[in-house]
């Protein structure tokens, strides 16, 4: 058995005294593991760090069977992800969501998304908002994803400010009025209008919203904790957008 496909490095284990066992979102394959001998060298280490994107070649005598990897880099950014603690919990947290698929279970539009964010973890903004798209993206593809387009009350698609923490649907202003305090908070970047919005609130109430979700509908019923990482990445997100809004003309600095 033998493939070859693009992947992103999101785990590395330690096997035996000089190979690792890679961990790889392929583009095509999904989730994949295979044996990297020689992994522990000075070569392979630069590009065995989270976040890379390679060339894999993977070969195995049974398709059931771990597997050789041979890889070779792409792009090599992990140096510029281990700049900033917005990327490196986020490279940890994005792949720790991944991990809630099943392993060599095609998401290639995942695959995308994952390299997109990555290339914008610089981004204080763009970066908080990209990783709530994914978790959301994430939790659509396990089978609970949310309906934000439209009011689950009257079917308007105007004035859309909550959701609805038992079905997951939009609801309106109007309709949601006399349930505000039972109702999550739709921030505007998710809204059908799509603006995209720099206050921390907004993004906080979008952590809120994807986590409540990804709590009630994959960890609580999986028995799991969620990953840690993502509360670090929360918490460099927000610190970063608000040192943004510190600097920015409006405040005088």
């Amino acid at each position: 058995m033998q493939w070859q496909d693009e992947g992103i490095v999101i785990g590395v284990r330690r096997h035996g005294e000089t190979s690792v066992v890679a961990e790889l979102m392929t583009r095509e394959r999904g989730r994949h593991m295979g044996l990297v001998r020689g992994g522990r060298s000075r070569t392979m280490q630069p590009v065995l760090q989270p976040g890379n994107r390679v060339d894999a070649v993977w070969r195995a005598r049974l398709d059931e069977h771990l597997g050789d990897f041979k890889l070779e880099p792409i792009h090599l950014r992990a140096a510029r992800l281990m700049e900033s603690a917005t990327a490196v919990y986020g490279v940890q947290a994005m792949g720790a969501l991944l991990r809630l698929l099943p392993e060599r279970d095609p998401h290639p539009h995942l695959y995308e998304a994952l390299d997109v964010i990555l290339d914008h973890m610089d981004d204080p903004v763009g970066a908080g908002e990209l990783f709530v798209r994914f978790e959301l993206a994430v939790l659509n593809d396990l089978g609970f994803g949310l309906d934000l387009s439209e009011c689950a009350a009257t079917g308007e698609r105007q004035d859309l400010i909550y959701v609805s923490p038992k079905s997951g649907r939009a609801v309106s202003r109007d309709a949601g009025a006399a349930y505000a305090d039972r109702l999550l908070t739709l921030p505007l970047f998710l809204r059908p209008e799509g603006s995209r919005s720099n206050d921390p609130d907004s993004l906080l109430a979008a952590f809120r919203l994807s986590g409540f979700f990804l709590h009630r509908h994959v960890y609580e019923p999986r028995g799991l904790q969620q990953n840690t990482a993502r509360d670090g990445f929360v918490q460099a997100a927000l610190k970063a957008l608000v040192r943004l809004e510190d600097k920015s003309p409006e405040t005088g600095a």
